[in-house]
C-alpha cells in the first residue's frame, strides 16, 4: 500500500500529460510554437546567396515614380527589362484582377459623357492598351502571374499551367482547402508561362512559419508561387506528390499526410499538409533591388542575371507587411524569397508525420522511469535526476533542430518531467512533514521554535558538539524581584512570572531571537544561532526596545488587574544587558539530557553588563562593540567600565531608542552634553563638567535623576581626591 501511495499521483500526472499530449489542446501547440520561435533566433538560418531576388516598389521608387498602382504599360517595361537581364524567372506577389484604370480604353470608359469631343476620344483609343501591352511583355518572358485564393466561392477559376501527379495517398487528402479564387486577367493569364498562389498562411498569432507548396480547390491542386517560380525556372512541366502509404514511406496503415514535393530536379520536404516549414535568415537588405533602378537601367546586371525575381514592395504605406519569428513586420514578399532560397540551398525543416508518436513514446517511457526512480533517491538526488531529465527533452529537441532540421515538441515532454517530478517531491515532502511532525510535538516544549525547526530538517543536530559563531547576547533581569516574592503566593507568583515572561519571549524570537534559559527572573537568549543572521546585533537592539514597550503594556493591564481586585500594585522593572563577542553554540550536556545554549567571554560580559543597569539607573545598556553594529539608534554615552572579572574595559551605552529618535533635535542635545560632561571630567575640569552635567540632565529629563546623582557624586569625589596622572577614566566596577 505505501509502495502505491507514493507512487500513484506521479502515475496520475502521467496519465494526465499523455491525455493532454494526445488532445494538444490550442494553449499547448501555441507554446511549442513559441518555443521553435526561440530557436530560430538562437539559431537563424545562415544567409546564403542562391540567386533569389526582389525587386521593390519601395517608397524611392513611388517618390520617382509616382503613385502604387502603376500603369500596366510601366509594369510591362519592367517585365521587359528584366528579361533583357535573362533572369530566370519573374514571380508577381500581386494580382492584376481588373483593367489598368490607366489604359487608354479605361480613359475613354471613364470619360464617357463627361467630354464630348470625340476627337479627344478617338486620339485616345488609338493608343495601345497597357493591358495587352503587360501580357505581350509577360508572354515574352519567364513570368508567373500571382492570384489569392478565399474561402467564398467565386466565378474566377486559375488557368492551369502545370501538370501534377502522385505516389502514395491521395494529396487531396491533406492539402488546405479553399472554394474561390482572385484572379489575373484572362488576357496576362493565358500570356504567361505560370500561375501561383500567393497565399501567406499565418498561425493563430498572425505570425508565418509555413509556407505551402500546394493547395486545393474544387478538387484542383493549385501550386504557389514559390513553387511555380522554381518550376518555371528550371523548365520543368510537372509536380510530383509524394505521400504516406509511397514507396519507401512507412505509413502503418494509416494516413498520415504529405512528405514532399518534387519540383523539377528538387525535392522538398513538407510537413502532412504539404507546407515548408520555413527557416528564416531575419532581414536581409542584399535580397531587394530598387525598381526604380532597373526601369532607369542604373542597377548592376550581375544582380538579376540568372536570377529568380520577385516583383513586391516594401513600402509600409502599401501594407504588405507579414509578421515572422525573426521579424514582427516584414515584407510579404521576403516570405516567399525566403522559401525559395532554403528550397534551392536543400535546407530541410520538418516535423514529421511521426513526430507525434516518438514524442507520445518518450513521455511514457521517461515518465515511467521518474516515477519508478524518484521515490527511491534522496531529496538532493531527486533535484538532480529531474534536472537531467529536464535538460534531456529540451536537449533532444535542441539538437534535433540544429543538427537534423527536425521538429520535435520540448513543451509536453518537460511539462511532463516537471509534473512528475512535482508530484514525486510534494509525496516525499508529506512524508518529510510527518515526520518533521513527530519531532516538533516531542520538543516544541522545550525548545525555541527556530530549534525545532532545525532539528525537524536536521535530525543529525540532535547530537552533543557545537561550533564557533559570532552571537550577539543578551541578559535581562526583573528588578526587585525579591519584594514580588514576599507579596504574592508561590503559584501566584509562578503564574505572574509566566504571564511576564510570554511577551518577553514573543519580542525577543520575533525578532529573530533565540530563547537560551530562563534562570528565575532572568532571560538569556542570543542572536544569529541556529539560524544565520547578518543583523543579528541590530535585531538584539531592537527586541530590547520592543521589549521595554511591553513591558509598560504588561504594568498598565496589571495595575487595572489590581485595582479591580483591590490588591495591591506593584510595577515590573526589568534591566538588559546586551553584548556580542565569539561564542561556542551548540548542544551543551550529557549523552542522556542536553540543551542548546552559548559559552563565550560574551555571555559572561552580557550578565555583567545587565547588572550595571542598576547603579545607572537606567533599563538597557549595550557594548561598544554591539553599538557599532547598529550605529544608527540612539544611544548615550554611559561609561568605559572593567567589569567584574574583566581584565579590559568595556565602553558602555544606555540605548535610548530607535533611528527616529537619534535625530531628534532635543535628543541630540542631551548626547552632545553628555559627550562635552565627559571631555571634562577627562581634562579634570571639574567645574566645567558640572556645567555639562546640568545641561545632559536637563535634556534628559527627571527619569534619569539616579544616573546624574551618580556623576555629581563621581565629581564630588574627584574634587576630594583628584585621580592619579595616569587615569584614563575607567571606571571599575564592584558588584556584579
Amino acid at each position: 500500500m505505501a509502495y502505491w501511495s507514493l507512487r500513484l499521483p506521479s502515475l496520475l500526472l502521467l496519465l494526465l500529460a499523455l491525455v493532454l499530449k494526445i488532445g494538444e489542446p490550442k494553449v499547448l501547440q501555441d507554446l511549442r510554437l513559441d518555443i521553435f520561435d526561440l530557436y530560430q533566433r538562437l539559431h537563424p538560418r545562415p544567409f546564403q546567396e542562391v540567386g533569389v531576388r526582389i525587386v521593390d516598389v519601395d517608397d524611392e521608387s513611388l517618390r520617382r515614380l509616382g503613385q502604387w498602382p502603376w500603369s500596366r504599360a510601366r509594369v510591362a517595361d519592367l517585365v521587359d527589362r528584366l528579361a533583357q537581364l535573362q533572369v530566370a524567372a519573374i514571380g508577381f506577389d500581386m494580382v492584376f484582377a481588373e483593367p489598368d484604370r490607366l489604359s487608354p480604353e479605361q480613359i475613354v470608359h471613364d470619360l464617357k459623357g463627361l467630354v464630348p469631343e470625340e476627337q479627344l476620344q478617338n486620339a485616345l483609343k488609338v493608343l495601345p492598351d497597357s493591358d495587352r501591352r503587360l501580357a505581350e511583355a509577360v508572354g515574352r518572358a519567364p513570368a508567373v502571374l500571382g492570384f489569392v485564393l478565399v474561402s467564398q466561392q467565386t466565378p474566377d477559376e486559375p488557368q492551369q499551367k502545370w501538370g501534377e501527379g502522385f505516389t502514395g495517398d491521395n494529396p487531396l487528402l491533406f492539402l488546405r482547402p479553399y472554394a474561390g479564387a482572385i484572379t489575373n486577367l484572362k488576357t496576362l493569364e493565358e500570356a504567361a508561362p505560370g500561375n501561383g498562389s500567393f497565399n501567406a498562411v499565418p498561425d493563430r498569432d498572425g505570425t508565418i512559419r509555413r509556407v505551402f507548396l500546394m493547395f486545393q480547390k474544387g478538387g484542383r491542386i493549385l501550386p504557389a508561387l514559390s513553387s511555380e517560380l522554381l518550376r518555371v525556372a528550371q523548365g520543368a512541366s510537372t509536380y510530383l506528390i509524394k505521400s504516406s502509404g509511397a514507396s519507401d514511406q512507412e505509413s502503418f496503415g494509416s494516413q498520415s499526410g504529405i512528405v514532399s514535393v518534387k519540383i523539377g530536379a528538387l525535392e522538398v520536404p513538407t510537413d502532412w499538409e504539404g507546407a515548408l516549414w520555413l527557416h528564416f535568415t531575419g532581414p536581409r537588405p542584399e535580397r531587394f533591388v530598387p525598381a526604380w533602378k532597373v526601369l532607369d537601367g542604373s542597377v548592376d546586371p550581375n544582380l538579376l542575371a540568372g536570377h529568380i525575381v520577385l516583383i513586391g514592395t516594401s513600402a509600409a504605406g502599401l501594407k504588405d507587411l507579414r509578421a515572422s519569428p525573426l521579424d514582427p513586420a516584414g515584407p510579404g514578399v521576403e516570405i516567399h524569397a525566403q522559401a525559395l532560397e532554403q528550397m534551392i540551398l536543400g535546407v530541410k525543416l520538418v516535423r514529421p508525420d511521426w513526430a507525434h508518436g516518438a514524442e507520445l513514446a518518450f513521455i511514457g517511457l521517461l515518465g515511467l522511469f521518474l516515477v519508478w526512480f524518484l521515490p527511491r533517491l534522496s531529496p538532493g538526488t531527486c533535484i538532480a535526476v529531474g534536472v537531467v531529465a529536464l535538460l534531456m527533452a529540451l536537449g533532444a529537441s535542441w539538437a534535433a533542430f540544429v543538427g537534423e532540421g527536425l521538429l520535435f515538441d520540448p513543451v509536453m515532454p518537460a511539462v511532463s518531467v516537471l509534473l512528475i517530478f512535482l508530484a514525486g517531491s510534494f509525496s516525499g515532502y508529506l512524508r518529510t512533514e510527518r515526520e518533521r511532525a513527530r519531532v516538533r510535538n516531542a520538543f516544541s516544549l522545550y525548545l525555541a521554535p527556530e530549534m525545532v525547526s532545525e532539528l525537524a530538517r536536521s535530525s543529525e543536530k540532535l547530537t552533543l558538539g557545537g561550533e564557533q559563531r559570532m552571537l550577539s547576547v543578551m541578559f535581562t533581569d526583573i528588578r526587585s524581584f525579591s519584594k514580588h516574592s514576599e507579596e504574592l503566593s508561590p503559584a501566584e507568583l509562578t503564574s505572574r512570572l509566566n504571564r511576564f515572561f510570554t511577551p518577553m519571549t514573543d519580542q525577543i524570537q520575533s525578532h529573530r531571537g533565540t530563547i537560551d534559559k530562563y534562570i528565575g527572573d532572568c532571560i538569556m537568549a542570543f542572536w544569529n544561532a541556529p539560524l544565520t543572521d547578518a543583523e543579528h546585533g541590530r535585531h538584539a537592539c531592537q527586541a530590547a526596545l520592543a521589549m521595554r514597550k511591553a513591558v509598560v503594556a504588561f504594568n498598565e493591564e496589571l495595575e487595572a488587574e489590581t485595582k479591580a481586585a483591590g490588591t495591591h500594585f506593584r510595577e515590573f522593572k526589568i534591566g538588559i544587558g546586551l553584548s556580542c563577542g565569539e561564542c561556542l553554540v551548540g548542544n551543551m550536556g550529557s549523552n542522556r539530557r542536553f540543551s542548546y545554549s552559548a559559552l563565550g567571554e560574551a555571555v559572561n560580559q552580557a550578565s555583567r553588563i545587565e547588572g550595571q543597569c542598576k547603579p545607572y539607573g537606567v533599563d538597557i545598556i549595550v557594548s561598544g562593540p554591539l553599538r557599532a553594529r547598529a550605529p544608527d539608534l540612539a544611544y548615550v554615552f554611559l561609561d568605559r567600565v572593567r567589569l567584574v572579572g574583566a581584565s579590559e574595559a568595556t565602553e558602555l551605552y544606555f540605548l535610548v531608542g530607535d533611528a527616529t529618535l537619534a535625530k531628534a533635535p532635543a535628543f541630540v542635545a542631551w548626547q552632545e552634553a553628555q559627550d562635552a560632561m565627559r571631555a571634562a571630567m577627562l581634562a579634570r575640569n571639574w567645574a566645567m563638567a558640572e556645567q555639562h552635567l546640568q545641561a545632559a540632565h536637563d535634556a534628559a529629563g527627571p527619569n534619569y535623576d539616579k544616573l546624574y546623582a551618580l556623576y555629581q557624586e563621581r565629581i564630588n569625589d574627584f574634587r576630594a581626591e583628584p585621580p592619579g596622572e595616569t587615569w584614563d577614566g575607567i571606571v571599575v566596577a564592584t558588584e556584579k
